[in-house]
This record gives structure tokens, C-alpha cells and sequence, in this order.
């Protein structure tokens, strides 16, 4: 394998671990019922409070907490909204990302442009040493690795245990769930603030491994991709994983051409791809009723639930 496809590959891993942590997050809130599209506004608040906190305290692991907690308690903030009070969860969701986005761009101002400590590549020994896939896999920073982890975890528990399938009928008939003695609301709320914590910290890991530093608007759409990605992969941890590493194989791939000096395709239209991806996605969203069973969405997906007396 050559230098340039190393360095695609490599590249790839670090570019889709953002999104990646996003959409497995997404997953576990909308397999309960309830669909968030608040992840652009979570993993901003993300970035901003765990850079904001490294910037004060010089702790990363601090940093990446305090992100996880504000990611949460703007998933709480949607979780009340969408599963309390019963309000339109799309509404509910887009007001989470514009109150998220600016609030970001007000309170992080101050810290445009400022430096501090950041997550450094550490290879792992001895699965370094692996021939080629030693240096993809495992020559990152520490908020890399943890996703390796994430994705069959989260597999394993959505199909392979009891809680899983609690998870996964009160998305699909919360009523016949909340007959046997299931607490749908509890466990809504429950798997919304995971997914918030995830969200925060997909934002983390720009702000403190990716590109350290914060700038307005740093996540530059990956929310809106994770929601994409939650569709795409049809509500699956490991095809998640899938759809997010080919978002950072564009993304890679559009840095080497620019590297390299290649033209044949032009840099702009490489990253307009993952976003015509989403939109084309979306669309499909506003087309809920007739795409939701082709596309395997869960069956209260979006829908509140109403417990009857």
C-alpha cells in the first residue's frame, strides 16, 4: 500500500470519529422513540464547554467530561419538551440546534483564536506494530479508541441483551411496552441523555483532538450528517460505523487531492458530497409517512406517548 493510500486511510479514521460518536448516540435516542435533531447544537455546546474548560483548568479529561455533562443536559432540555410536555419533536429539535449554535457563537467569542492543551497521537503497543494496520488503526489520539469500542458495544446491547430489547419495543409499541411494566418515559428520557453525552462528545474530540481550538460553527454540519447517517445505516450500530468512516474517507480524500495537486475533481465539489447526502436524506424525513417502513425507522419513531388510564 502506498503513502498517499496510508495517508487516506489514516485520515479516514480521525475524520469520522466526530460523527461517528453523533449518530451511535442518535441511534439509541430514536430506537427509544424519540427523534432529536438537536445533535448539531449538542455537539457545538460540546466543542465550546470542553475547550472552554481545558482552556481554564489545562485537564483534558475534565474538558471532555464537562462536554459529555452539557451535551446531556441539552438532550434533557429536548427530552422534557418531546417527552413531557408532548410538543412537536421536529420543532422541539430545531429549536435545541438554533438555540445551541447561538449561544455557541455568543459565549465563545472571547476564546477565538486561543490556544491550549490538546489530545496527542499515542500508538498503542503492541497492535502498532501490525503490518500497515497497525499505523490506520492505531496511532491516534486517546478519543479515538474508545469508539472501537462503542460500536459493537452498542451492537451487542441493542440485540444481544434484555435491555436492548426493551430499548427497542418501546420504540416500536411503547402501549404494549408499557403494559408489561416497561417505564417508556423513563427509558425515553434515559436514551435521549445518552445521546446528548455522545453528541457532547463528538463535539469534544473537534475541539480538543481534531482541530484543537474553537471557532463559530466548528462542526461544520456533522450534526445534520449524524441525523443522515441514523437513516442511512437503518438504525444499526456497525452500518453507523460504516457510513461514518465513508464520511471521513470524502473528507480524507479531498485533503489528499489538495495535497497532492490533483484536480481531475474539484475540491468543492468532494465536500458538497456529504452534504448533498444529507439533504437527500432529509428529504426523505418529509416524506415520513410513506418512507418509514422502507427504511426500517422504529414505529413511534417522533410520535408521543399518551398512557392510557
Amino acid at each position: 500500500m502506498e503513502s498517499g493510500a496510508l495517508f487516506v486511510a489514516k485520515i479516514s479514521i480521525t475524520s469520522s470519529m466526530a460523527v461517528l460518536y453523533a449518530t451511535i448516540g442518535e441511534i439509541f435516542a430514536e430506537r427509544s422513540g424519540v427523534l432529536n435533531l438537536g445533535v448539531e447544537g449538542m455537539m457545538l455546546m460540546g466543542a465550546l464547554s470542553g475547550f472552554a474548560t481545558v482552556h481554564a483548568t489545562h485537564s483534558l479529561w475534565l474538558g471532555v467530561g464537562v462536554a459529555m455533562a452539557i451535551g446531556g443536559v441539552f438532550a434533557l432540555i429536548h427530552g422534557f419538551f418531546a417527552i413531557t410536555l408532548k410538543v412537536n419533536q421536529v420543532v422541539s429539535g430545531l429549536a435545541l440546534t438554533l438555540f445551541g449554535i447561538g449561544l455557541s457563537d455568543f459565549l465563545g467569542r472571547p476564546l477565538i483564536g486561543k490556544v491550549s492543551v490538546k489530545f496527542e497521537p499515542v500508538s498503542l503497543y503492541p497492535l502498532y506494530k501490525i503490518p500497515v494496520l497497525g499505523d490506520v488503526f492505531f496511532s491516534h489520539s486517546l478519543l479515538v479508541y474508545p469508539a472501537y469500542l462503542l460500536v459493537p458495544a452498542a451492537y451487542l446491547f441493542l440485540y444481544r441483551t434484555r435491555y436492548g430489547l426493551e430499548l427497542r419495543s418501546v420504540g416500536e409499541n411503547p402501549s404494549a411496552a408499557d403494559t408489561v411494566g416497561i417505564a417508556v418515559a423513563r427509558l425515553r428520557y434515559c436514551y435521549t441523555f445518552l445521546g446528548g453525552v455522545l453528541a457532547g462528545l463528538g463535539g469534544a474530540y473537534l475541539s480538543l483532538a481534531y482541530t484543537p481550538g474553537w471557532k463559530e460553527q466548528m462542526t461544520g454540519g456533522q450534526g445534520w450528517i449524524a441525523i443522515a447517517l441514523v437513516i442511512f445505516a437503518m438504525w444499526d450500530p456497525l452500518r453507523a460505523a460504516g457510513g461514518a468512516i465513508l464520511f471521513g474517507f470524502i473528507n480524507a480524500f479531498q485533503f489528499y487531492c489538495q495535497a497532492a495537486g490533483i484536480t481531475v475533481v474539484p475540491g468543492y465539489i468532494l465536500r458538497m458530497l456529504p452534504y448533498l447526502f444529507t439533504i437527500g436524506v432529509l428529504v426523505i424525513i418529509t416524506r415520513w409517512e410513506a418512507a418509514r417502513k422502507r427504511v426500517g425507522a422504529p414505529s413511534a419513531l417522533g410520535i408521543a406517548f399518551e398512557r392510557e388510564e
